[in-house]
């Protein structure tokens, strides 16, 4: 019988190595064509990667946790039956598998590849799976719950001398509508533990982003024990590593130059409320961060130099802007950038912010998710912090810090008020970007913050 090896293929941006992960079979389990069989991490992303051939497993030739080379053999498949160029989409069995995954998650990942080869390189995921070509079914019920046909119990209540004993329900129904139960998921929030200020009692996006924020506090306050080890050694390696190198090249190659400036966002907190109550926005997260990317967007407009990558011999200036923002998540900082966000509406921004923000939480975002960005925001105000001088994205020239925004004095009309109060830094490749043109780049910014009717201009 015969057997074929799968080498680790390149899986985009031209990597030369990835970790083996975790494996997702075992000596003598059957495999088919695109079944995930291993999640690697590459020094973009996890990646999950499908099994070109039919058959059954042999050896896994590399152990989870080692670093291999593209091109390295990692498993041998017995018998194994070669995919058709042409069948790239999932079977039925494979499909339902796909949805009950997607079902527990809440979300589908777009995945659009099948395994070819490449006669330069050994073996070149083209992709996994086609796009669209997942159906997500809806969960069934569960034998004995919802049950709307009454007929028979009405026919057995009157031959039965006795009811039949029904399970007694543990907690009433909770009210959310779909978005919301997904949001309460990415952000490990137990339903049945809020208290719904919707109609009914339905529970809104307000009530999990609150239930939420306690449990956060409640979590930063507990100090763990002090570990029993004297140290801890972490190898450097993956998106660790990626970011290290990213971050010496950048400040040690690009002239960093920094401007800071208070701006009064009391109106961007009240249109962030009107839109929050906006039933065109509902189930859509919508945050200060989100009249930040617009404000941004259109002061590249006014100001296209800050939308620029040096080269040493030229400077590039990119009449598309490809928003990027620094995500923080278990397996350390990325930035996806949303592609073309010059042409998207207030909400199709907000949706695709949100998107990316939760394939980067869960550790599955793409190697082009994060490649081509021009410009980019970090949302230190997350974290309590009133400003900072943030390192430029590597290949960019500009990068915007959002403080906290809370209320402070604030003169208006030569009398002290209350006011919702941000501090905005940013920070330049002063290689491209002057003085004059950052300062009115900032100030722009500023001026949306300060008004965002200024974007319906």
């Amino acid at each position: 019988m015969t057997a074929s090896e799968f080498p680790l293929p390149d899986v985009g941006e031209g990597l030369t190595e990835a970790e083996i992960v975790e494996w997702k079979v075992a000596p003598g389990d059957p495999v088919a064509v695109n079944q995930v069989i291993v999640e690697i991490e590459t020094a973009k992303s996890l990646v999950e990667l499908p099994s070109p051939f039919e058959g059954t497993v042999d050896e896994l030739l590399v152990a989870a946790g080692d670093t291999v080379e593209v091109g390295t053999p990692i498993i041998r498949v017995r018998g194994a039956t070669e995919a058709p160029a042409a069948a790239t989409a999932p079977t039925a069995a494979e499909s339902e598998t796909t949805d009950a995954v997607a079902d527990t998650k809440g979300t589908v990942a777009s995945e659009e590849s099948s395994v070819g080869r490449d006669s330069g390189s050994g073996a070149v995921l083209v992709g996994y799976g086609s796009k669209g070509g997942h159906v997500v079914s809806r969960r069934r019920r569960s034998a004995g719950v919802g049950v709307t046909d009454h007929a028979p119990q009405e026919e057995a209540a009157a031959t039965s001398p006795k009811p039949r004993s029904l399970p007694v329900a543990e907690a009433a129904p909770v009210l959310a509508k779909p978005p919301i139960r997904k949001l309460a998921k990415d952000l490990d929030v137990n339903l049945a533990e809020v208290a719904g200020t919707g109609i009914g009692g339905e529970v809104t996006r307000d009530d999990v982003i609150r239930q939420a924020q306690q449990a956060s506090v409640f979590r930063n306050i507990t100090t763990p024990d002090q570990p029993t080890a004297r140290e801890d050694r972490i190898p450097v390696k993956g998106v660790r590593k990626a970011i290290a190198a990213g971050m010496v090249k950048s400040a040690f190659t690009a002239p960093h130059v920094s401007v800071f400036v208070d701006v009064d966002a009391t109106r961007t907190m009240e249109f962030v409320k009107r839109l929050k109550a906006s039933p065109d926005f509902a189930g859509i997260k919508v945050s200060p961060l989100l009249v930040m990317a617009k404000a941004m967007i259109w002061a590249v407009r006014r100001n296209p130099t800050v939308n620029s990558t040096w080269t040493d011999t030229e400077i590039i200036v990119h009449h598309f802007v490809n928003f990027g923002f620094a995500a923080a998540t278990p397996r350390g900082l990325v930035v996806p950038n949303v592609k073309n966000a010059q042409d998207l509406s207030l909400r199709e921004l907000a949706q695709a912010i949100e998107q990316l923000t939760i394939t980067a939480r869960d550790g599955k975002l793409q190697p082009a998710d994060m490649a081509d960005g021009t410009i980019t925001i970090t949302n230190i105000g997350v974290f309590g912090m009133d400003t900072g001088t943030p390192i430029l994205n590597p290949g960019e020239v500009a990068i915007v810090a959002l403080g906290t925004i809370k209320q402070k004095p604030w003169v208006v009309d030569g009398e002290v008020r209350p006011r919702f109060v941000t501090t905005l830094g940013a920070s330049f490749d002063h290689r491209v970007v002057d003085g004059d043109v950052a300062s009115r780049f900032l100030a722009d910014v500023a001026s949306i913050i300060e008004e965002p009717a200024l974007l319906l201009d």
